[in-house]
């Protein structure tokens, strides 16, 4: 199976796993709401140990670290559907998580 790319508009945090590679930083900036951080330099550690649901969506900064980490989970999540979500969180436009549960979108940060 070969990880493939979704759209921002496509990912629905409520039934896939969205795994977030950014640093704990940058996570605690702000985070597709449900996500889980997983920083890369963590991802091996734990890829082979732990149970993937249906649908894994990874995401990073701009989308491109995203796709080697896409593919390395897909070696793992034998039945899962993996992709990584084009643009990263840079092009998400949908709900954030902010530190102290304020909400708020990515156009906020302009």
């Amino acid at each position: 199976m070969t990880a493939g790319e979704v759209e921002p508009e496509e990912v629905d945090p409520s039934t896939a796993d969205v795994i977030d590679i950014r640093d704990a930083d940058d996570f605690a900036e702000g985070h597709i709401p449900e996500a889980e951080n997983v920083p890369l330099d963590d991802l091996e550690d734990v890829v082979d140990d732990r149970e993937w649901g249906d649908e894994v969506v990874v995401a990073c900064y701009v989308g491109q670290t995203s796709k080697q980490a896409a593919r390395l989970i897909d070696a793992y999540a034998d039945d899962a559907a993996v992709a990584s979500m084009a643009g990263g969180y840079e092009r998400w436009d949908g709900e954030l998580r902010r530190p102290e549960g304020r909400r708020s979108s990515p156009a906020d940060d302009d």
